[in-house]
C-alpha cells in the first residue's frame, strides 16, 4: 500500500520543476530594451568605447570604455572616486557592443544560479538585475583611486561583467574587455572612425617626415610595451592590476 509520503524521485522531480519555473520567471522579467540611439547617447545594455586624447594618437587600439544601464545611460570610471553618469568622459561614443542579458546569471538565491561559479559568484557579488550589478560596481569604484596602468575604466567594466557572470565567466579583465570591443564592436558612424584614426595617421606622417623610419620603430615599441604591461599584469603578476 502507498505510504502517503513522496518518494525521493518525486521530490527531485518537484525540485527540478521549481528551479525551471524560477528560471523562467527570471527570464520573463527581462523587459524589452529601447532602440540604440547615438544622437541621444542612449546605448541600452552596451559596452561603449571612445578614443583617448594623446594615448589613442599613438596607439589607436587603446581608448576609454564604459557600460550602460538598461535605459541606455552611460556610466564610466574616469578618475579617483569618480564614476560619471550620463556624461561619457573624453567625448561621445565611437564604438559599442550590445550585450545579451540572457547570457547573465541573475540568481534570486544560492540555488537559483544558472552559472557554474555559484559560490565564487556569491562571494564576488552577484546581482538580481543588470542595473543592480552596475550599481554595485559604482559603489565599489566610488572608493577607488584611478590609475591608467593599474585601475582604470576597463577594470570598472570587467568588475561589472564579473558580477553579471556574463557568458558564464568570472574571469573578465582589462584584456578581454578591450578585445571584446576591438573584435566585436560596432562603429557608430563614419565620423567616429575618422576621429579615432585620423590623429594617429597625422602623428605617424609627421613623425616619418621629421624623424624617418626610426619613428615607426619607436611607435611600434611603445605599443608593444603597453600591450606587454597589461598582459603581464593581468595573467602573470595579478596583484599589479588588482583593482
Amino acid at each position: 500500500m502507498p505510504s502517503g509520503k513522496p518518494s525521493m524521485m518525486e521530490l527531485n522531480l518537484c525540485y527540478g520543476v521549481e528551479n525551471e519555473l524560477s528560471a523562467g520567471n527570471i527570464q520573463h522579467e527581462l523587459w524589452p530594451l529601447d532602440e540604440i540611439d547615438p544622437k541621444k547617447a542612449k546605448f541600452p545594455c552596451c559596452v561603449v568605447w571612445t578614443p583617448l586624447p594623446i594615448v589613442s594618437w599613438l596607439a589607436p587600439f587603446i581608448g576609454h570604455v564604459g557600460i550602460c544601464r538598461e535605459d541606455g545611460t552611460v556610466l564610466d570610471f574616469s578618475g579617483s572616486n569618480l564614476v560619471n553618469i550620463d556624461d561619457f568622459a573624453f567625448g561621445s561614443v565611437a564604438r559599442y557592443l550590445q550585450l545579451d542579458r540572457k547570457q547573465c546569471c541573475f540568481p534570486p538565491n544560492l540555488a537559483g544560479h544558472t552559472c557554474k561559479h555559484r559560490y565564487e559568484h556569491v562571494e564576488y557579488g552577484s546581482a538580481i538585475t543588470w542595473d543592480d550589478a552596475i550599481q554595485s560596481t559604482v559603489r565599489y569604484f566610488e572608493h577607488k583611486s584611478y590609475n591608467l596602468f593599474t585601475c582604470n575604466c576597463h577594470s570598472f567594466v570587467a568588475n561589472c561583467l564579473n558580477r553579471l557572470c556574463y557568458e558564464g565567466s568570472m574571469s573578465w579583465n582589462m584584456i578581454n574587455v578591450a578585445a571584446l570591443l576591438l573584435f566585436k564592436g560596432t562603429w557608430v558612424d563614419g565620423l567616429s572612425v575618422l576621429r579615432s584614426f585620423l590623429p594617429f595617421m597625422v602623428v605617424l606622417c609627421l613623425g616619418v617626415f621629421m624623424v624617418g623610419w626610426p619613428f615607426i620603430i619607436g611607435l611600434f615599441s611603445f605599443s608593444l610595451l603597453l600591450i606587454g604591461w597589461f598582459l603581464l599584469g593581468t595573467y602573470c603578476f595579478k596583484k599589479l592590476l588588482d583593482c
